[in-house]
């Protein structure tokens, strides 16, 4: 493949040019954004107003197409996910997309192999691994610090917002699911990056509150082939945004409360176990700072294209991901399956 350089620069088209799409080009900071795509023009030319010589159109083949676009960004609705990562990869574009990348397991399953045979690199959009916390915890865990994990437990919820139940979210051809598919993929990826592939599920996937066809709250229990265990809990009628992550280890215990922002100051604490046991050593990080995981996100992306290496949040993390995501909804009944 021949990757067109502008410096140090790749050229990116944004696809779908909503919240996520601009934190996207935002983070993209020293690369180039030629073209930005979405659905409304308008809300397309406003993004590309902000990158001088970039371009607004509403059909994303036009981006697929252009010599000068190295790599897409794809930020749109559960639905057009999968498709618009084909369209890219036959097109030999390197691809970030959004999670969950797709509304089902088979959807997604042929584009890893497609872009391994394509040359091009696709990293899927976890960019909750890249907040400073769990970076941090990521280090006491390989280090060895916390010795054998045991289990883990996990709350991620909001409260949604007038109208809510009118979203596209809300609507199952659009999003293929409800909050587990939403905000549940995160807890899913970060707990299999922590423990491993979880071979049993259980769970429950229900609708409480919001008059809609998706779900609303799902509760997980999942454990992988040696017993380790995670407890999760996703959920739109928590009526204050809450975030916990808690990771047990046989020496200790993180936690991690916080994304910033609503959901309150980011902060990990370390619970180290003592010889005689007792109340434990105790080390706790806050970090009130911006959230850079997008950066972040963005600049690993970015070294896997350069670096000639397998992203390593990749479509084979979001497949495990959606995999639980499925057996879940057809445990609680639920048909949302593309």
């Amino acid at each position: 493949m021949i990757v067109v350089w502008i410096g140090n620069s790749l050229n990116f088209a944004i696809i779908g040019c909503g919240a996520i799409g601009q934190k996207r080009a935002a983070a993209l900071s020293s690369e180039r954004v030629v073209a930005c795509v979405d659905a409304d023009l308008d809300r397309a030319q406003q993004l590309a107003r902000r990158y001088p010589g970039s371009v607004a159109s509403t059909n994303s083949g036009d981006v697929f197409v252009r010599r000068d676009v190295d790599a897409v960004a794809i930020c749109t609705p559960h639905a057009s996910l999968a498709a618009l990562v084909e369209g890219a990869v036959r097109h030999r574009k390197h691809v970030l997309v959004e999670k969950p990348a797709a509304r089902s397991v088979s959807e997604l399953a042929p584009l890893s192999k497609l872009a391994i045979s394509h040359g091009v690199k696709v990293r899927v959009g976890f960019n909750h691994r890249h907040h400073r916390a769990f970076r941090e915890a990521r280090a006491i865990v390989d280090r060895g610090d916390l010795g054998s994990l045991m289990f883990l437990r996990a709350r991620y919820g909001h409260g949604g917002r007038i109208g809510y139940d009118k979203e596209w979210r809300a609507i199952p051809e659009l999003s293929g699911g409800g909050e587990l598919i939403d905000q549940g993929v995160h807890l899913i990826d970060l707990a299999r990056w922590f423990l491993g592939d979880f071979e049993h599920v259980q769970g429950q996937a229900m609708t409480y509150y919001w008059p809609m066809e998706v779900d609303d709250n799902a509760f997980l229990l999942l454990r992988t082939s040696d017993n380790k265990a995670a407890f999760l809990h996703a959920s739109c009628t928590e009526w204050k945004n809450t975030f916990s992550f808690e990771i047990y280890g046989k020496k200790g215990k993180l936690q991690i409360d916080g994304l910033g922002g609503s959901y309150g100051t980011e902060r990990l604490a370390w619970y180290r176990m003592l010889p005689e046991m007792g109340p434990p050593d105790t080390t706790i990080w806050e970090f009130p700072m911006g959230d850079d995981s997008w950066e972040r996100e963005v600049a690993e992306f970015l070294d896997d294209i350069r670096l000639d290496r397998a992203p390593s949040a990749s479509l084979n993390d979001a497949i495990a991901a959606l995999a639980v995501v499925e057996e879940i909804y057809r445990m609680s009944g639920y048909d949302h399956h593309a």
